[in-house]
């Protein structure tokens, strides 16, 4: 980390069968108030297979710190809206982590790599409208505000969002 305590780059590993603990340290009512609230010890275990088996079509990636600290999540995968398939993004930044750049510096680099696989042509993300660090990590990384929408995440927990949109 640099004496300002902002971080200047971020490398992405692809997930593997050693960070469950990060999902574990993720899955607080802290870190998950605007997404529904913790998962279930099923759930984890669930999420984490798919994210170690990449059994979707798109990668998540751990976020790795230019000191070599693992910190935090970032992936890309598709969503499906009506007729169009669009990149979804998502992060989680450990609290000791955040408000050092780390989320916008992982995020502009999952975008570099959905571009890369020409497969569509935006990436989206859908922060709670009352998420002003996400809202704001979007505006600073280049997203489009779409404007607002209901959103349903977990399955079964509706939430009201902002559509932000990146062009690729």
């Amino acid at each position: 980390m640099a004496a300002d305590g902002i971080f200047r780059m971020v490398t992405l590993d692809p997930w593997r069968e050693q960070d469950f603990w990060l999902l574990e340290r993720c899955n607080t009512p802290e870190m998950t108030a605007h997404l529904g609230g913790p998962e279930s010890p099923e759930k984890l275990h669930d999420r984490h297979r798919r994210y170690v088996e990449n059994a979707f079509p798109g990668q998540m990636y751990v976020i790795v710190t230019d000191d070599g600290e693992r910190a935090g999540s970032v992936g890309y995968w598709e969503h499906t809206e009506a007729t169009e398939t669009v990149w979804e993004t998502g992060w989680a930044i450990l609290p000791e982590f955040q408000g050092h750049g780390l989320a916008t510096a992982a995020v502009h680099a999952v975008a570099k790599i959905a571009a890369t696989t020409g497969t569509h042509s935006s990436l989206h993300a859908y922060p709670g409208v009352t998420n002003a660090a996400s809202n704001a990590l979007c505006r600073k990384a280049g997203f489009t505000l779409l404007g607002e929408r209901d959103f349903e995440y977990p399955k079964g927990h509706w939430m009201r969002c902002n559509d932000w949109s990146l062009d690729l």
